[in-house]
């Protein structure tokens, strides 16, 4: 009743419901009817495939790659620029704004004039029509065919609105060859984006898919111009510019020949093509910069070439939100020397760029102190025998010193006292995905190039260390739980750091602060010269590396904003000579950090680091008996062992000779705190050190005075020593090594107790063994003595 009562009040509905209760088989037909034309249009109208795009930070086109059929047909933009819409209705539909997806008035005019020509003079066709005969694949044209095109219009028309069919057209419409769009066809024929047009050019593109092929430079250059000034005409007639625009329009040239599309970073227009293709990317680099780099890449290309290098990476992040800001993926040379590989994402061989991070890791265990010092002494460790890129020997150096200098044994040293099991799990938690097998694969070379990585996530690592940094200053200690996020290139894209904590994510800022510190310095000791050479107000924390056979030539550098990495080389790997990180990665490192506004150095992360008093001399815990300096240490640094080189000795008045209570009265003997290294370090380091002075000796009135004066240089205790041959073919001798406190006495040699000779000031034997285990014994001419047993085998 109630129902009965709501729908009296509606009494067209109520004579519909009775129609349809009287003619139910024409009710069923219509609705037929009108459910085939609700869905006679299909959902995706185009299914064509578009061009891949990027776009750069402000804007501008970086690059763009032509899609999968061969056309250049950017994707469809949310909007068309408003000289372009104007122009394409007055010429194609004027009454496009008011009718329902087609003009019967215009239909039936051409219609006419078509049967008086005898063949087709005039379209009748709207705008929405042309946006369904685009989407059909343009099929023959059919009066048949005309009246699905109608009902597929009025369709569409209720689909979208009349702005986005419109944005629909300008996207899919031809406009020449095999240039698709209005966007692509504003930059092939005129250099410029589609808001950039003028009206001639507006005027010109709205003509061509009308006819195509007219805009065949060289061809058909009357009838385009014909109308491409009869709509500028008609545009004038109709207000839309007035006289004097039209007049300057009417003096402007047709296209001539067509533009290049800009490649400004086509690399990075590989790699987002592989995650987003046919799509258009705006990304975080900046133009301006990317330009300039890309000068830099060109001119460093066109000097080392001449060395027969012909690759070079350059990448930029932006350390504040991980974001890249330039991408150079390779230098611009030819497809005989690999021009499109991506050199950015290519595993090369890390050469010594790991050498900051396991000096991080070793401060953040409380392993070493910043100037702890390490040896730099021949040494064989299994049959591996680490050289410096020099060739020779400190003896001892502050292990910041070392990453600073790069040299090679002690950082083998440490990696070995690290453990390398050890830094591999840290080198995972860093995601340096390359470097993916098992360590004993890797083994000590790790910190020597032995492994691979790849530019991007090396940039990666350094930008989140800045990042741990910055952060843990900027509030007083604190961290985040994502603070080792991923590089970003997509604009508009906030990267979640996690929530604050205080237990950091991998490494302390306070070792990270402490490396940093150690990375100002470096350089390479055979040229300290060339650090002059650079701008020394230009503080940045910089490593570089070079990998074995002078294949990869690496630089990273970082400051508090930005992160900055070289990479130079062959993609090919052939090796060159004089190709160095210092040499040829360095100068371009500085070039782009010179593009950069100047930073301050990081300010101290004193919630983690503590004041400790340190060996002068030996960078340890300072003992009793140590000359005292007050550094800064990671807050694990407590754990470090104290000096193990200072010890007390008891010296005669004349301070010449020591003594014990054998041949001097305690009450005259001087007692002295003595920097005493081992004889081997010992060896090498006076060498450096002019004001280091060895042990003196027992005075040879005191009895039961002993002394550790030698040492093996080489070989090393139970390690192999394998035999070579010359030209020849004849096997060579062994050169075994020794290194004693004092130059002028005799060593004698023995073998097996068998003695093969004696040595003085230089403690070189060159012997002749058969393979097998074999003891050798030295003893100098006071009776001290000294054993090893090594392996002679033959290669």
């Amino acid at each position: 009743m109630i129902d009965k009562i709501k729908l009296e009040k509606y009494p067209k509905l109520v004579k519909l419901i009775n129609w349809v209760k009287t003619n139910r088989i024409k009710s069923i037909i219509g609705l037929v009817l009108l459910m085939v034309y609700y869905f006679s249009l299909p959902r995706t109208l185009f299914e064509e495939p578009f061009s891949t795009v990027i776009e750069s930070n402000e804007g501008d086109l970086l690059a763009a790659k032509i899609a999968r059929d061969g056309q250049w047909r950017f994707p469809e933009q949310d909007s068309i620029p408003d000289k372009f819409k104007q122009c394409l209705i007055y010429f194609e539909d004027e009454h496009f704004n008011y009718h329902f997806g087609f003009n019967p008035v215009a239909m039936v005019k051409a219609i006419k004039q078509n049967r008086s020509a005898g063949k087709v003079v005039r379209g009748g066709s709207t705008i929405t029509q042309q946006v369904v005969r685009l989407s059909r694949k343009n099929k023959k044209r059919t009066y048949f065919e005309k009246v699905i095109e109608i009902i597929l219009a009025t369709r569409l028309e209720f689909r979208h609105s009349k702005e986005r069919i419109l944005e629909l057209y300008a996207a899919h419409a031809p406009f020449g060859g095999n240039v698709v769009g209005l966007e692509m066809a504003a930059w092939r024929y005129f250099g410029v984006q589609p808001h950039q047009l003028s009206w001639a050019e507006s005027a010109t593109l709205a003509v061509l898919p009308n006819a195509p092929r007219l805009i065949y430079p060289g061809k058909n250059q009357l009838q385009l111009l014909k109308k491409r000034n009869g709509l500028l005409k008609k545009l004038m007639d109709n207000e839309i510019i007035d006289t004097m625009t039209y007049d300057l329009a009417l003096r402007e040239p047709l296209p001539q020949r067509p533009y290049l599309l800009p490649q400004i970073a086509p690399h990075l227009l590989e790699k987002v093509a592989l995650e987003h293709e046919g799509q258009k990317i705006k990304t975080t680099v900046n133009v301006s910069l990317q330009n300039r780099i890309n000068q830099i890449v060109r001119q460093y290309h066109s000097q080392y070439s001449q060395n027969e290098v012909h690759n070079m990476a350059v990448l930029m992040i932006d350390v504040k939100n991980r974001n890249i800001i330039s991408y150079v993926g390779n230098s611009p040379t030819d497809l005989m020397h690999d021009k499109d590989v991506d050199i950015i994402t290519a595993p090369r061989s890390t050469g010594s760029v790991l050498k900051p991070l396991l000096f991080a890791s070793m401060l953040d265990e409380g392993e070493i102190l910043p100037n702890t010092l390490v040896a730099d002494i021949p040494t064989q460790i299994s049959g591996y025998a680490p050289q410096n890129f020099n060739l020779t020997f400190d003896g001892a150096v502050p292990a910041q010193r070392a990453l600073s200098r790069s040299l090679n044994i002690p950082a083998v040293l440490m990696l070995q006292e690290h453990g390398v099991h050890k830094f591999y799990e840290t080198l995972q938690q860093f995601k340096l995905k390359n470097i993916n097998k098992h360590p004993d694969h890797y083994g000590l070379s790790l910190i020597l190039g032995g492994a691979e990585s790849n530019l991007w996530d090396l940039c990666r690592t350094y930008a989140n260390l800045t990042s741990t940094l910055n952060y843990h200053i900027k509030t007083f200690g604190k961290y985040r739980e994502n603070e080792f996020s991923e590089l970003n290139y997509q604009n508009g894209f906030e990267q979640d750091f996690g929530d604050e904590t205080s237990e950091k994510q991998i490494l302390g800022a306070g070792s990270i602060y402490l490396t940093y510190n150690a990375m100002k310095e470096v350089n390479r000791p055979e040229t300290d010269e060339a650090w002059r050479f650079y701008d020394s107000s230009m503080e940045i924390a910089w490593k570089t590396g070079t990998s074995f056979g002078n294949r990869d030539a690496w630089a990273i550098g970082t400051n508090s904003d930005y992160v900055v990495g070289i990479w130079v080389g062959n993609a090919s790997g052939e090796g060159r000579p004089e190709l160095t990180g210092i040499d040829s990665a360095a100068p371009v490192l500085f070039d782009v950090f010179n593009l950069l506004p100047r930073k301050r150095w990081f300010k101290t992360p004193s919630y983690d680091l503590q004041t400790a008093e340190c060996c002068a001399l030996s960078g340890h815990l300072a003992q009793d008996n140590c000359p005292k300096v007050e550094q800064l240490i990671p807050k694990n640094g407590k754990k470090t062992k104290v000096c193990p080189y200072h010890q007390l000795i008891h010296l005669d008045p004349s301070e010449q000779f020591r003594v014990n209570s054998t041949c001097e009265n305690v009450d005259s003997m001087v007692t002295k705190s003595w920097f005493v290294l081992p004889p081997v370090m010992e060896w090498y380091y006076k060498n450096l050190h002019i004001d280091y002075k060895p042990l003196p000796p027992f005075r040879n009135d005191c009895q039961g005075a002993q002394q550790t004066s030698m040492g093996f240089i080489y070989p090393k205790g139970n390690s192999k020593i394998y035999l070579t041959k010359n030209f020849e073919g004849k096997i060579q001798p062994v050169v075994l090594k020794v290194a004693h406190s004092n130059r002028d006495y005799k060593l004698f040699w023995y073998i097996d107790r068998e003695f093969k000779g004696t040595t003085q000031t230089f403690h070189e034997m060159p012997v002749v063994v058969n393979t097998g285990k074999h003891l050798i014994t030295v003893v100098d001419e006071k009776g001290n003595e000294i054993k090893q047993y090594v392996e002679i085998v033959n290669d």
